[in-house]
């Protein structure tokens, strides 16, 4: 169906960066975006149906690092630092989990990021095709990437070769307006052999796929890949990773050289401040990265270890942060922060059919409502005080509608999809299981 969208607010997030009044969000019947700018010169259209909105029109968020089938695993082993929590915790819990249990966490964290206004996430994550079931029934859009990880009874060939073969068979990008797009996720540089993440980089760099990595999370979880290659990013060149499109995410330790490596390479990063703090494993050296032109996204990382699936959140945490490590009150503004969950990741993801609300990209959109304290101002407030109203006061609580590729996914707040108290007693009732 197509749609015409009346706001009397819209943010593009596009490049420069405006607000819109009094604008129009035309989006065809196959959920691409054809028409975005003042509704005085809005073309005529007699085929739409037509929502009148009251407040703040933006692209639907990308997450850039998720693992969110781990609402299954939320509130567990939450004061342990990294590596003790995978391993006393996560790896054996994930043990536990059967395919529908998978499912049954994905389903209820696809349910959360939409009603959050987050339309992509980026997930690494077991059971990949129960993963991308679960997105399908909410309507969301996934860039999975399945995990590759070398462990007792994990083959990590057997992982490559599952990957190779779905994409080989089903295409990279593939589903009702193209929602899923595969990818390959190597657990991290600890976590495999060298000659593992070559095969990897060999075999996304055929399928033009993206490598999804975890890098450089924490001081101490690659001592040894330091003192033999450098560092991992050096390592990550070395075998080839660089060579395709590759998303690091973390990258809290990473120094100048690193990033000069990144940028040089084209490689991207998904920054998640959340979880970077609540694990203390540092504050990621945001503008350095931005000032070298890294592609930054930004990512909540499992609702395990943040423990939302809040990007809006993440927005106002990473500016926060880098104004907090810099000591600098205009390190990254309200404007730059939003676009970081948006347009700019995006391009982290390599992706140019998502992100802002232009004509030939996909209809992802969200509707934030002015009813809310935080926008007492209301929408006739200067463009900066709007944004910064957004950003530094209202976050996601007043997200209310949600469009992905056009189609309706949630209204007034909830899923028009799924059952979300039926989705949060399964997990429940896996949770307690886990438990026992």
């Amino acid at each position: 169906m197509s749609r015409r969208i009346h706001a009397p607010i819209v943010l593009p997030c596009g490049d420069p960066f405006t607000v819109l009044r009094d604008a129009t969000v035309d989006v065809d019947a196959t959920g691409t975006i054809t028409y975005c700018g003042p509704r005085a010169g809005a073309p005529e259209r007699h085929d739409a149906a037509v929502s009148e909105l009251t407040g703040i029109l933006l692209p639907g968020l990308i997450n850039a690092h998720a693992h969110s089938p781990m609402t299954l695993l939320r509130g567990m082993g939450g004061d342990l630092p990294l590596m003790r929590w995978l391993h006393e915790v996560v790896f054996p819990a994930e043990a536990a989990l059967t395919p529908d249990d998978v499912h049954a966490g994905m389903l209820l964290g696809s349910v959360e990021m939409l009603r959050h206004g987050v339309t992509t996430s980026t997930e690494m994550y077991y059971q990949g095709e129960r993963v991308a079931d679960a997105v399908l029934r909410t309507g969301g859009r996934l860039v999975l990437t399945g995990p590759v990880i070398d462990l007792p009874g994990l083959s990590w060939r057997a992982a490559v070769k599952h990957i190779d073969d779905w994409i080989d068979t089903d295409g990279r990008i593939f589903g009702p307006g193209q929602r899923i797009e595969l990818g390959y996720g190597p657990h991290s540089a600890y976590m495999l052999p060298a000659d593992a993440l070559e095969v990897i980089a060999e075999s996304a760099r055929a399928r033009e796929a993206l490598v999804h990595i975890h890098a450089a999370e924490t001081a101490g979880e690659d001592t040894e890949l330091r003192e033999r290659y450098g560092s991992v990013p050096r390592l990550l060149d070395e075998v080839g990773v660089l060579s395709g499109r590759a998303l690091l995410a973390h990258a809290v330790h990473v120094d100048a050289t690193d990033i000069a490596l990144l940028a040089r390479s084209g490689a991207s990063v998904a920054h998640c401040p959340g979880s970077n703090a609540k694990l203390a494993s540092g504050i990621a050296p945001l503008n350095e990265l931005l000032a070298a032109g890294v592609p930054v996204g930004l990512g909540t990382d499992g609702p395990a270890s943040n423990d939302d699936l809040d990007l809006l959140h993440e927005v106002q945490l990473t500016a926060m942060l880098a104004r907090l490590s810099t000591g600098d009150s205009t390190a990254v503004s309200a404007e730059q922060a939003l676009l970081l969950a948006t347009r700019d990741g995006a391009a982290a993801l390599g992706r140019t059919d998502i992100g802002t609300i232009e004509p030939g990209r996909w209809g992802d959109l969200v509707h934030i409502d002015l009813d809310d304290p935080a926008f007492v101002a209301g929408a006739d407030a200067p463009d900066e005080q709007l944004v910064a109203n957004l950003v530094w006061g209202a976050g996601s609580r007043r997200v209310t509608d949600v469009w992905v590729a056009g189609e309706h996914v949630v209204t007034e707040g909830e899923s028009t999809r799924v059952d979300r108290g039926q989705a949060q007693a399964d997990v429940r009732a896996t949770a307690g299981r886990l438990r026992g």
